[in-house]
């Protein structure tokens, strides 16, 4: 949900320990139960809300001429009682922002779509990026449209769909979260034939990246188009499965579908101290895919993790993709 290169955590660590030391004191010193909920509530609001602000700035400030403009946009379609959240952004064809590409030092071996999280963008996806061992890996880092959240009380910013509460047993956009499948799907279609394809993800970005794994395992949208890329990974990085409760009958209604789900390599990764994204989120989507027929599947947990990464987890993923990949060492 917040950029998660090392500089960031380290400004996260700052001021982000204060405020957990200032809402456990808040709930400590309140003694009934209304007032303990007050409490939690304002601690969550930290949590969640001052993390988007921040990176929103950031965002405004780093792609002035195109980042003001996307927000703007949607500030005014907030503004106008006539437009809501949920399915209904999807209807008004919001625009999706800037794509960045972190192309290969070597031989071009692989593409993979990399999604941010909530309320970020695709230039910090790619700075982070930049800096791993990834040779012979193109990737494409998109940017998500600005609109309305209404987990954010209507506060618009960048989201591959609309969120009135976290949950993986349904989503209040469905049309949203398929059009951002559709979009990032399109962008692979585009890459050479040899090329391997896969798409990763954090938070958000991470549910996305799921929910585009059992588009493909289907073959279809959930409207029925046919989904038109072969996935060959996927990775989600403190995220949750979306539509997770109707995932199984999905997949077990067709034998081409089994057989997809069960070829395809997912890592999923979860810190087990996420107060963004609960650890059982992680937990549930593992189980799901699992009993869903999604065999080669693999689970990290990860002590003292909190809702960002750092670089043993990076590290982790850079191994796996060359391993499942089959990636070969670096060309010049």
């Amino acid at each position: 949900m917040f950029r998660t290169g090392v500089a960031t955590m380290e400004v996260r660590g700052k001021l982000g320990g204060q405020w957990s030391t200032m809402a456990e004191l808040a709930m400590a010193t309140m003694a009934d139960s209304r007032r303990r909920m007050v409490a939690w509530r304002f601690w969550r609001w930290e949590q969640l809300v001052f993390p988007v602000v921040r990176s929103l700035l950031f965002v405004a400030f780093q792609n002035y001429s195109e980042g003001w403009v996307s927000f703007l946009k949607a500030d005014m379609s907030y503004m106008n009682p006539s437009m809501g959240s949920g399915s209904r952004t999807a209807r008004r064809a919001l625009e999706f922002g800037r794509t960045y590409v972190v192309r290969p030092k070597g031989k071009h071996q692989a593409t993979i779509i990399w999604l941010h999280g909530l309320g970020d963008n695709g230039s910090s996806s790619s700075q982070l990026l930049e800096s791993l061992s990834t040779p012979n890996i193109k990737w494409i880092c998109p940017t998500a449209p600005t609109r309305p959240v209404a987990m954010l009380g209507g506060f618009p910013c960048t989201a591959w769909f609309d969120a009135g509460e976290l949950s993986d047993d349904t989503t209040d956009d469905l049309e949203g979260l398929e059009a951002s499948v559709a979009h990032i799907a399109n962008l692979l279609s585009t890459e050479p034939a040899d090329v391997k394809l896969g798409i990763g993800g954090f938070s958000m970005g991470a549910a996305t990246a799921l929910y585009s794994a059992t588009c493909f395992a289907q073959g279809k949208y959930g409207n029925g188009n046919p989904y038109p890329v072969n996935l060959r990974a996927v990775i989600g990085l403190s995220g949750w499965l979306p539509g997770s409760r109707n995932v199984r009958n999905k997949i077990e209604g067709s034998h081409e579908a089994v057989r997809c789900a069960a070829s395809l390599p997912i890592l999923l990764c979860h810190g087990k101290c996420d107060e963004v994204v609960p650890y059982r989120y992680g937990e549930r989507a593992y189980h799901v895919l699992s009993s869903a027929g999604f065999r080669n599947l693999q689970f990290k947990a990860y002590d003292g993790l909190g809702h960002y990464t750092v670089p043993k987890e990076m590290s982790e993923v850079c191994n796996w993709l060359t391993v499942r990949l089959a990636l070969e060492g670096l060309r010049r």
